[in-house]
């Protein structure tokens, strides 16, 4: 969970049966985990979303605070410096304490088209329900809204498709640095969402492999059970926000419709 996502499963035989699930990215056997069959999906952006919001924010800034005369270069480059911290702290903030109650815009998280389900690369992001209300961080909260549908229709294919899944385990930079999309996330999904503790994941399973290869371990499961990461937080689904998520997401879904609708137009 990054800039995109990458969402890897690992399932049975049994589970996957002769199943082929469409509309995802492929799926291997022994691709994730020998004798398990690694179906993957993604989402063609994720923390991109809220990077392309930020530089839309940042224009002013750039261009007219950091080009003043006013302004020494020493305070350019510590104010730079401080916007880079706070910017999305405070973003997120801001948007965490708005109510769902409160008129909240519907954005798409295709802002560089989709992946998955159902690969579509021309298509292109949207908002709607925009009003004279809607300030900075009630868009910022609809496009975290929108990443994390988008991460709920894909596990909602695997689910349509007949594969249970069972738990949820984050990694990546959004995933380690940001609770409010993580909650937001475990809200949405409606199920517990367990974060990595380590940084480098991908490079700890690749010594992982290593381990076994080099007779270690004698198996991948046996490696991952000594060299494996601890988890460092939990979000689990607050209740009273389930049924209103799940509203929401159906105005993600209707405007979503629409605009793949006027695009093959």
């Amino acid at each position: 969970m990054g800039t995109s996502t990458c969402d890897i499963m690992v399932a049975t035989d049994t589970e996957i049966g002769g199943n082929t699930i469409k509309g995802i990215c492929g799926q291997v056997d022994g691709s994730v985990i020998p004798g398990l069959v690694g179906p993957e999906a993604g989402q063609s952006a994720f923390g991109d979303l809220l990077a392309w919001f930020k530089d839309v924010l940042s224009w002013p800034i750039d261009n007219l605070v950091m080009t003043s005369n006013i302004l020494s270069e020493q305070q350019k480059k510590e104010l730079k410096e401080e916007l880079e911290r706070n910017f999305i702290k405070k973003l997120s903030e801001a948007a965490e304490v708005i109510p769902l109650s409160e008129s909240i815009p519907t954005a798409l998280d295709w802002i560089n088209g989709r992946r998955t389900p159902d690969a579509d690369q021309n298509l292109k992001s949207a908002i709607s329900h925009l009003s004279l209300g809607s300030k900075a961080p009630h868009i910022f909260k609809a496009l975290v809204n929108a990443i994390c549908f988008g991460s709920k229709k894909i596990a909602d294919r695997f689910q349509e498709e007949g594969v249970q899944i069972n738990s949820v385990i984050g990694i990546g930079g959004v995933a380690g640095k940001s609770p409010f999309i993580m909650q937001t996330l475990a809200n949405v999904m409606n199920m517990p969402i367990k974060v990595a503790a380590s940084d480098q994941a991908p490079a700890l399973g690749a010594a992982i492999y290593a381990a076994v290869a080099s007779g270690i371990y004698s198996n991948v499961v046996e490696a991952s059970k000594y060299m494996g990461s601890e988890f460092e937080a939990e979000y689990y689904p607050q209740e009273d926000t389930v049924e209103t998520y799940k509203e929401l997401m159906e105005s993600y879904n209707q405007l979503g419709g629409f605009i793949e609708s006027i695009t093959k137009k």
